[in-house]
C-alpha cells in the first residue's frame, strides 16, 4: 500500500511557510486559533481525568487509538489558544507511525515556528507537556507492539 499522505518534514515545512506568511504575532495567534476551530469534537467518553495534558493552562484533553501501526490522535481544550496549540500538533504527529513520532525533534519544530516565543511561559510549558504526551504514547506503542 503507497502513503501518498505529506511526510511530517512537509507538514512541518507547510505550517512554517504559512507563519511565514502571515508575519506578526497577532496574526500567528488567530491562525493557530483557527486551527483548534477546525478540531474535531472529542467524544465524551475521551474527557476522563486520564485523558488530561497535565501542566497547562487550560483543560486540555489528549487521546489516542492505534490503527495499521499508526497512532491516531484526538483532543480538546475549554480554551481557544490552548485547542489551536493541540490541533497543529495533531497536524504533525497524527496519523504517524511510532518511530516517526520518535524520530521527530518536536522542539526544533515549534522553534522555527516561533511558537513558544509567542506564548506565557505558562502556555508554552502546557505545548511542552501535549507533546511529552503524545512522545509517550509512541513510546508505549513500540514497547507493546
Amino acid at each position: 500500500m503507497t502513503d501518498f499522505s505529506p511526510t511530517i518534514e512537509e507538514t512541518l515545512a507547510e505550517l512554517v511557510e504559512s507563519f511565514d506568511l502571515l508575519g506578526d504575532w497577532e496574526g500567528r495567534i488567530g491562525y493557530v486559533i483557527d486551527l483548534g476551530k477546525d478540531l474535531a469534537p472529542l467524544p465524551e467518553r475521551d474527557r476522563i481525568e486520564a485523558n488530561k495534558v497535565p501542566g497547562c493552562a487550560a483543560q486540555v484533553w489528549l487521546s489516542q487509538r492505534q490503527a495499521d501501526g499508526r497512532l491516531v490522535f484526538f483532543a480538546d481544550s475549554d480554551s481557544a489558544l490552548s485547542k489551536g496549540n493541540i490541533a497543529l500538533l495533531l497536524q504533525l504527529y497524527s496519523g504517524r507511525t511510532p518511530d516517526q513520532i520518535l524520530a521527530f525533534d518536536a522542539r526544533a519544530a515549534l522553534d522555527r515556528l516561533g511558537l513558544p516565543q509567542a506564548l506565557t511561559p505558562q502556555r508554552a510549558n502546557g505545548l511542552n507537556n501535549m507533546v511529552g504526551r503524545i512522545r509517550a504514547a509512541a513510546l508505549a506503542a513500540t514497547a507493546s507492539g
